[in-house]
């Protein structure tokens, strides 16, 4: 199932009725449709790289649309749509997190495998890789994403993680530093 077909797949926008629909969506359901289509796999990838599952992705995408469908906040623009999206979809992150640490870990982790795969010095950089995003905290890996992989702007970060923009700068670079350690700590391991 896409990350289409379950966010829209578990939402009944027909069972709404039309005053829920004026005051909740602000956009009718064509419009929620281009919105979606134009922003769910932007979105998707975020949240993968976020909380590291395709599993949570999903759920997290799907619940992202459904709060933001529910939400009554006015929403002039396209931009600020996406802001208030990605913004409920790093909170969703940071909850999910926060009720991970306090459940026992599982006892494996999943790591994807590749038939035809790439060779073992790149499937080991690629898990250095998303083994070091996991340590970080989830600001850490929302700014990392959103300044590096969206390209999004210092002030457009400043509102996905809900912070003053002058302090995105200092925040990306401690966030940068903590990665290249967490990898040079792994590489060093894997060197020995």
């Amino acid at each position: 199932m896409t990350p289409r077909e379950t966010a829209l797949g578990h939402l009944d926008l027909d069972a709404l009725t039309d005053a829920q629909a004026d005051v909740s969506f602000r956009m009718d359901e064509d419009a929620f449709r281009g919105f979606y289509d134009r922003t769910s796999r932007q979105l998707w990838s975020y949240l993968n790289r976020l909380t590291g599952d395709r599993n949570a992705a999903d759920d997290l995408l799907q619940e992202a649309y459904y709060r933001f469908l529910r939400a009554d906040a006015p929403l002039e623009s396209e931009a600020h749509r996406r802001h208030y999206l990605f913004r409920i979809a790093t909170n969703l992150a940071a909850d999910r997190q926060r009720r991970l640490r306090t459940q026992p870990p599982p006892a494996s982790a999943e790591i994807d495998t590749f038939a035809d795969g790439p060779p073992a010095a790149a499937l080991n950089q690629r898990i250095d890789v998303q083994s070091a995003l996991a340590r970080l905290g989830v600001r850490d890996r929302a700014m990392l994403w959103l300044a590096y992989a969206q390209g999004a702007t210092h002030d457009e970060i400043a509102r996905v993680v809900g912070l003053k923009t002058g302090s995105i700068k200092p925040l990306l670079l401690r966030a940068r530093r903590r990665m290249a350690a967490l990898l040079e700590a792994t590489s060093t391991r894997r060197a020995r």
